[in-house]
């Protein structure tokens, strides 16, 4: 069993981002699903769809929410799935370099996954003059 990894972000950026992830790696080493909200979703609304996501990729060892802004509606619906009782950690700022490193670490536990999402965001940030 392992962490499972939910993707919540505005329409579009998640399911991108898996593509890629499971371009470059064939095989994603942990279960992984999009969540991606519209614009004008109501989240209310898209909770229980967000839940049903988060169940799908929950094997009794908790889910690593990536979200790609704190504090807009996809972060908030984050929040939101956190109190429902499955063991969540979330980290926002949602980039290639993040999801990457995630799977990377595949073997850690919910409890040290944030970390690893978090340097591989800050790690993946090359500022380059050339």
């Amino acid at each position: 069993m392992s962490v499972g990894v939910l993707l919540v972000t505005h329409e579009g950026i998640a399911s991108a981002l898996l593509a890629v992830a499971r371009g470059m790696l064939r095989n994603l080493p942990l279960k992984a699903e999009a969540f991606e909200m519209p614009f004008d979703a109501d989240p209310d609304a898209v909770l229980p769809q967000a839940s049903a996501a988060m169940r799908r990729v929950d094997d009794g060892q908790g889910v690593l929410i990536l979200t790609d802004l704190y504090g807009a509606t996809p972060s908030n619906l984050a929040s939101r799935l956190a109190r429902l009782g499955t063991p969540v950690r979330r980290v926002s700022a949602l980039s290639l370099p993040m999801l990457l490193r995630v799977m990377n670490y595949a073997e850690l536990g919910l409890d040290d996954l944030p970390a690893v999402a978090a340097a591989g965001a800050r790690n993946g940030v090359i500022h380059d003059d050339a």
